[in-house]
Formats: C-alpha cells, sequence, structure tokens
C-alpha cells in the first residue's frame, strides 16, 4: 500500500482480544510495523498503568496510535504521557474524553449513571447476549462464538480514572461506524469533534470494522497515515 514505512500500535476496546486486529495487520503489509498494545496485569490496574504498558510496547521512534472503542480513553492518556512519541491519532468508533474526563463522564445522563451503579454490581463483563446484540451486531456467528469466549473483564479504573488536564494537539483523525449498536453515530460525532479530528472517515459497518471489513478499515488507516497534516478525509 506504500514505500514508507510507519509504526501503528493498536489500542483495542474494552475486554476485547489481540487477534481482532489480525486481519488488518495482514492488508498493511510489509511497509507498515503493527502490534497490539497489551493490558496490564492485575485486576485493580488504572488508566495510568493501561497507558504505561502501552508506552512500552511502542517501538523506537514515532508511533501512530489506532484507538478503537475505551481504546481511545487509553490512547487520549498515551498522547498526555508520551506526547513526542505519537505521530498521530486514528480513533475508530473511539470515547474520547476532554482533558480531566473519564470514560464514565463522557456518557450522557442518566446513562453515566446506570453504567456506574451496573459496574459497581456486576464488574465490568458485559452479558454474553449483550456481546451478541450490540458489540458483535454484524458479525459470523463463528467469530461471535470467538469473541463470546475470549472476552476479559478490565479494571474499573479503565472506565472511572480521569485523563491528564492537557490536551494533545497533534495529528487528529476519526473513523465513524454507520451502523454501530454499541456506541451510537450521533455519539461518535461528538467525540471527533472533542478529539479535534481534521481527517474524518465514515465506515458501513457494525462497532467491530476491524472483524466485518478489515480491508476498508485498512484504507481508512493507510489514508490517515499518508495524508497531510490537517487534511480532511
Amino acid at each position: 500500500m506504500s514505500t514508507s514505512r510507519h509504526s501503528i500500535l493498536f489500542l483495542s476496546g474494552a475486554g476485547l482480544p489481540a487477534w481482532i486486529w489480525d486481519d488488518v495487520r495482514d492488508r498493511l503489509g510489509a511497509s507498515y510495523t503493527a502490534q497490539v498494545a497489551p493490558r496490564p496485569e492485575g485486576g485493580a490496574a488504572g488508566l495510568r498503568d493501561y497507558a504505561e504498558a502501552a508506552v512500552g510496547a511502542m517501538p523506537a521512534g514515532q508511533v501512530f496510535l489506532v484507538a478503537h472503542s475505551a481504546g481511545g480513553v487509553v490512547g487520549a492518556e498515551v498522547a498526555g504521557l508520551a506526547p513526542e512519541r505519537v505521530a498521530g491519532f486514528l480513533a475508530v468508533s473511539a470515547i474520547v474524553p476532554p482533558p480531566g474526563g473519564s470514560f464514565i463522564t463522557t456518557m450522557p445522563i442518566p446513562n453515566r449513571w446506570v453504567l456506574s451503579a451496573a459496574m459497581r454490581l456486576a464488574g465490568t463483563r458485559p452479558p454474553d447476549s449483550a456481546i451478541r446484540k450490540t458489540l458483535a451486531n454484524g458479525l459470523d456467528e463463528a467469530i461471535v462464538n470467538r469473541l463470546v469466549a475470549d472476552f476479559v473483564p478490565e479494571s474499573q479504573g479503565l472506565y472511572r480514572d480521569r485523563i491528564g488536564p492537557r490536551p494533545w494537539l497533534g495529528r487528529r483523525g476519526y473513523a465513524a461506524t454507520a451502523r454501530d449498536r454499541q456506541l451510537a453515530p450521533a455519539l461518535q460525532q461528538r467525540f471527533a469533534i472533542q478529539l479535534g479530528a481534521a481527517w474524518r472517515r465514515e465506515l458501513a459497518t457494525g462497532h467491530l470494522p476491524m472483524l466485518e471489513a478489515p480491508d476498508a478499515l485498512a484504507e481508512a488507516i493507510v489514508s490517515f497515515v499518508e495524508s497531510p497534516p490537517d487534511a480532511e478525509g
């Protein structure tokens, strides 16, 4: 796809296994080095631990962050921790809090209250039925079954901890998913504005475009990485 070489770090949505990115990584080809950020060890990890685990996985030089869903919160914290290492930030149907905000505080009222209470009572792993109906909508049954089996509950800190107070002012883009049952398109639009994304793209998929349409997502990533700074999608 390109004769240049760029490094990409994928920041997965909450609970999602690293293999969801395999097809996209294959389609990026040898011109790109791409890897998935690991989760921190321990069930009591805070948002800072998630961000530090991601920074520790970065290859040398500058890296493009591709953050999906709750990975947008981690990406925002990474950009604040190591701004000189981040060449660009592409949010894919991602939650992006304002400086000083958290995953939960970005949710509209009364959803944030309901979500916060549900997590305290039942933990962070959604019911299998919710994974099938919303998160995995549009996917083949075999992939859905694998997602349900491999889904990992996250620390409460990922959702409750607040990102740093300073905004990151580097190169930003947003790829929205038009048929998303997990994160409403209207909310995605709000997050794109909050991020200050000059580059935009819409994908005709549900919440997991890397599994539903890996070709389209890979093309969008390449377009963002190769586009001039501040270019519109």
